[in-house]
């Protein structure tokens, strides 16, 4: 069935594209390449041992999106409660978390959405420009997890925060600028949905 996954012998998973699903979901994990940024390899030394034991940021990421995708470890809605020396403490012990976590992070989302691009340009589009994509188990997990990555950076510029904000979206009227991310967004989740499902099987 179109835009569902269905399990494929051997543990992976297969789903029909036609031409513009293919552009979509390709044009999205480039720009979600884009807003990570470039990895420490970029920049770094000849020295792989230097690449390695590279320190990351130790403050959070300016843009909403970033935020989303790698937020505080010691955050979340209590995170400025109690005492000031608490809130202090789980500021301290969240950046040193951050500063020898986040360079990893990144590249594996960095990783995760090259997966995507890269079996998105292994297609051979029938004559509709369509194609049918088939994952190993493997891949099935990377998959899922840049569909996860996509739809935390798309919820987070559409402001969604909970169920309560996703139910709102279905019932905005045609004429509001929102409305194409909004069902990319909708669409996402449910390539990740039967993906989770077939993965579960």
């Amino acid at each position: 069935m179109p835009g569902i996954f269905e399990p494929l012998t051997g543990g992976g998973a297969a789903v029909a594209l036609d031409e513009v699903e293919i552009s979509i979901i390709r044009s999205l994990a480039v720009q979600l390449l884009e807003l990570i940024g470039p990895g420490p390899a970029e920049n770094a030394p000849d020295d792989p041992l230097a690449e390695l034991f590279a320190e990351g940021p130790s403050e959070p990421p300016s843009d909403p999106v970033l935020q989303r995708l790698f937020p505080d470890a010691y955050g979340g809605p209590d995170a400025e409660s109690g005492p000031p020396e608490q809130a202090e403490e789980r500021r301290a012990y969240s950046s040193e978390f951050r500063r020898f976590t986040e360079n990893d992070l990144r590249a594996g989302k960095r990783e995760t959405a090259l997966t995507v691009i890269r079996s998105l340009d292994a297609l051979s589009p029938g004559g509709d420009g369509g194609a049918v994509l088939e994952l190993s188990r493997e891949q099935s997990e990377e998959w899922l997890r840049a569909l996860n990555d996509l739809r935390l950076a798309i919820g987070s510029r559409l402001e969604v925060a909970d169920e309560e904000d996703t139910d709102l979206l279905y019932r905005l009227p045609d004429e509001d600028p929102r409305k194409p991310m909004v069902m990319a967004y909708l669409w996402l989740g449910g390539l990740q949905e039967s993906l989770v499902s077939t993965l579960m099987t």
